[in-house]
């Protein structure tokens, strides 16, 4: 799996998508099957807001599984349509585009880099590390090159500034384990 991908997951779980995750997988097996929208800041403004609601569910995700029960489906649906989102998929989906800009954005400079280009340095860096044992690169090369293909580009630009006006709240919500390197470790984005 590259690094991308456990980012992504990781960034995805902290943000309260672990439920679509492991329930009804926004994010599914492959990065970018999700559903790219153009972001509006109350999308963004109502997501960080429904955190704090979606909180105390993650150990019942966490004991779910892949599939969470009708109770537990019924709750997340509940909550998703207090804050204004039609259903939980679409507060998935919004919560996917914000991790895509996450992932992409280097919170020090401020820039924004494609994730498709990102998985692409990668894969160029996995080729020329000789450290990698000769079995283990192929794999890694194969696995990176698949999602590469596989993967979307940013469709709406207008996304990354509309993260960063957010930044510092959604970075609240990130434990400083979950990226590499936490909120206080860096300078905010412009």
């Amino acid at each position: 799996m590259s690094m991308f991908i456990s980012r992504l997951r990781s960034l995805a779980f902290v943000l309260g998508l672990g439920a679509g995750v492991l329930g009804a997988g926004a994010l599914g097996v492959a990065a970018q099957e999700f559903k790219q929208l153009e972001l509006t800041d109350q999308m963004v403004t109502s997501f960080i807001a429904a955190q704090k609601d979606f909180a105390p569910l993650a150990s019942k995700l966490a004991e779910g599984g892949e599939t969470p029960d009708a109770a537990l489906t019924k709750e997340l649906e509940d909550i998703a349509k207090k804050h204004g989102f039609a259903s939980f998929a679409d507060f998935e989906d919004v919560g996917a585009n914000i991790t895509i800009i996450l992932d992409g954005l280097d919170r020090s400079t401020g820039t924004y880099t494609d994730p498709v280009e990102k998985m692409k340095k990668e894969l160029e860096e996995i080729k020329a590390d000789a450290s990698i044992p000769p079995e283990d690169k192929k794999l890694a090369v194969d696995d990176l090159t698949q999602e590469i293909k596989q993967a979307q580009p940013l469709k709406y630009a207008a996304n990354i500034e509309v993260v960063k006006k957010h930044i510092a709240a959604i970075e609240e919500l990130i434990p400083e384990e979950a990226g590499e390197s936490g909120p206080a470790d860096e300078a905010p984005a412009p």
